[in-house]
């Protein structure tokens, strides 16, 4: 099946063969579903800080985060391909008639407010033309060109984070820009640094770090702070294999082994290898203008303090149960009802037979683990995960963010328990990544390699099925101490197709 070439070929990505067996395997036994038993609702799962509470959180979070290495870390590796799909399908249809209902028709309604209008009018103006003058003509085809090819503002192959999203007077800004706004205001360290991490395509490295040398120094005086910003890309060894319809190893024409990305679970390495304290993780899209930051600042660092608060409470319990080993039921029983009752862990059945080392052991197992605290928005519609509750396979219950792809929703009971679900996940999330002795935690050890996704492909017009590892907030911190917090929906705006930067939130002036 694997010739001489393909084996110098994972030698040199640096994918061990006994791996891609696996992923053989796994493309010919598929993924079991999740046990999902109920989903999590505010008060079952999901906190529900009130005013008052929160802003204590807030405070806790000024107060600690200066003495940490606190750290934004951004997906940014995506290309913005998709968010123009509306306009590709009217580019290449025949005719120039716009349905009025489409999504081509309310691109060109709303063109004019776009962050990106003046950049489009200028390039035409190079070419002595006048885009107003095209637009009421309904050359709109000649303006798709210019926008989408290299030789206008070429955003068919730029990713999001560089394309201008909000307007503020005459200037915009990218996405990649209000990360950097957000970060000033969220993870500044002691020393007033701003250490902000973005995972990108080799191809894109070049022009993110363009974009930041010609306006670090202005970030940097308006914010009054330092910024260290770095990036990463996604390894070749994290690369899986694509297989035929019969789960054979897909070869393109020249007969070579056909690789493909192996999801955002493949960043697991690229957060692992980060020298932080407390990492913030926040989609590349998912911004507002500095009018509207307010709502996001305040849960951002209200996330950070329960973080603090809980990671605090959980380090004293550990220290204590490692350096004592004779414990009282009581002190046993309190750890026990912290867990169920405040980390969501609920104890495997029998545990009330088990001996009290046996106990002690088992709370140690539960409470050394990293700690993510995740918002959860009210769900109003949109694709993607949300907050369940699963059982694992030692009987015991925990807190999972789940993809409707895990759930068996063939089953009318299980597709009326997601149906049931209240809360969406935003990736908006903060994770302490060091045990109580200050060490780093080895991620890949929690990850539930029962998780990842098999999806249906096309090469070359032949059909092609992919793997995708355990999603980064899904099963790749399956085995992560996890608190669901209820975050207002104004925190939530992200930009999935072009025209989301016609809503309000993004498309008025961002500096008024």
């Amino acid at each position: 099946m694997f010739t001489k070439k393909d084996y110098q070929e994972l030698e040199k990505r640096g994918i061990p063969f006994e791996e891609i067996e696996e992923q053989l395997n796994r493309f010919r036994e598929g993924f079991p579903y999740l046990p999902v038993t109920r989903p999590a609702t505010a008060g079952d799962g999901i906190l529900r800080p009130r005013e008052d509470t929160l802003d204590d959180f807030i405070q806790l979070y000024d107060t600690k985060s200066v003495d940490e290495k606190v750290l934004k870390f951004v997906p940014a590796s995506g290309a913005a391909t998709r968010m123009f799909r509306d306009l590709y399908a009217f580019a290449e249809q025949e005719g120039d008639e716009v349905d009025p209902d489409g999504g081509a028709a309310a691109f060109f309604k709303g063109i004019k407010n776009f962050a990106f209008y003046g950049e489009l009018r200028d390039h035409f103006a190079k070419e002595g033309l006048n885009i107003e003058s095209l637009i009421s003509s309904g050359d709109y085809k000649e303006i798709i060109r210019m926008l989408l090819d290299k030789e206008g503002l070429g955003y068919e192959g730029i990713p999001k984070g560089l394309i201008s999203f909000h307007k503020y007077g005459d200037t915009s800004r990218t996405a990649f820009e209000e990360h950097l706004a957000e970060g000033a205001a969220t993870c500044r360290g002691g020393d007033d640094t701003v250490r902000i991490h973005l995972t990108v395509s080799p191809e894109h490295q070049g022009a993110f770090e363009s974009l930041l040398g010609k306006i670090k120094d202005e970030y940097e005086k308006r914010y009054g702070v330092k910024l260290f910003v770095d990036f990463s890309c996604q390894k070749p060894s994290t690369d899986t294999i694509a297989v035929d319809p019969e789960n054979k190893p897909f070869r393109d024409n020249d007969g070579k082994l056909v690789f493909r990305p192996g999801g955002h679970g493949a960043l697991l390495d690229n957060l692992s290898a980060l020298d932080a304290d407390v990492i913030f993780i926040k989609n590349i899209d998912n911004v507002v203008p500095d009018r509207l930051r307010n709502d996001t600042i305040r849960y951002k660092k209200a996330l950070g303090g329960m973080l603090f608060s809980f990671r605090e409470r959980i380090f004293d319990y550990l220290k204590n149960l490692i350096d004592n080993d004779h414990h009282q039921e009581g002190f046993l029983e309190e750890i026990r009802i912290f867990l169920e009752e405040e980390l969501c862990a609920v104890s495997p059945w029998g545990m009330d037979q088990w001996s009290r080392e046996q106990v002690r052991n088992y709370l140690i197992s539960k409470l050394n683990r990293p700690l993510r605290v995740c918002g959860m928005v009210r769900n109003q519609g949109e694709p993607g995960g949300g907050p369940f509750w699963v059982r694992n396979t030692d009987n015991s219950m925990s807190l999972q963010i789940v993809e409707s792809s895990q759930i068996n929703l063939s089953n009318p009971l299980m597709k009326k328990l997601f149906n049931a679900s209240t809360h969406f996940n935003p990736v908006d999330l903060v994770c302490s990544v060091r045990d109580h002795t200050g060490a780093r935690y080895d991620l890949r050890k929690y990850i539930d390699p029962q998780t990842g996704f098999i999806s249906s492909k096309s090469l070359g017009g032949k059909e092609l099925k992919a793997l995708e590892l355990p999603g980064l907030w899904n099963g790749a911190m399956s085995d992560w101490n996890t608190v669901f917090v209820e975050v207002p929906l104004s925190t939530f705006n992200p930009v999935k197709t072009i025209n989301d930067l016609l809503r309000q939130q993004h498309s008025e002036v961002a500096g008024q």
